[in-house]
């Protein structure tokens, strides 16, 4: 059983009892190819992301996230959007934590580090721009992902 579930507008859900700002990074290379992290919590395809620690700014979040879930180092370069859509709901089943969403999506350029699965991650690879849609993702992450790829201009807000 998954310890994570994602409800999206979904009447079964959970009533959230908490809220923590999070971020997520889209870390792109020199070809282009997006990193990407198979979540041991849930199985699905995500990039790497978590919550904020105190006496850490969310792009400071982010960074650590990244190293922390793939072994990559990455400089922050700028915003996809902030998310925080009431109806999308994570429920953490080892302590019945119910967040709302509250997730800032950066994007970001490699530095260094090779891919490397952790804890967090059981698989950490870079994708083709092309075949990211064509992975198992929960659809806030693929919303995410798409507002990037698209490159919209201006952040999604939500």
């Amino acid at each position: 059983m998954p310890t994570r579930i994602d409800y999206f507008d979904d009447p079964r859900a959970p009533k959230a009892n908490s809220i923590v700002p999070s971020a997520n990074v889209i870390v792109a290379d020199d070809e282009g190819r997006v990193l990407m992290i198979r979540r041991t919590d849930n199985g699905n395809w995500a990039v790497p992301g978590g919550a904020m620690d105190m006496g850490e700014s969310l792009v400071q979040t982010g960074v650590r996230e990244t190293l922390e879930e793939t072994g990559v180092h990455c400089e922050v370069t700028g915003l996809v959007g902030i998310y925080t859509d009431p109806r999308h709901v994570i429920h953490y089943t080892s302590n019945d934590e119910v967040r709302q969403e509250f997730s800032v999506v950066f994007t970001a350029r490699y530095v260094s580090g090779e891919p490397t699965p952790s804890d967090e991650s059981r698989e950490v690879v870079w994708v083709p721009r092309e075949e990211v849609g064509g992975l198992t993702m929960h659809r806030s992450m693929r919303q995410r992902i798409e507002a990037y790829l698209k490159g919209e201009g201006l952040p999604q807000l939500g």
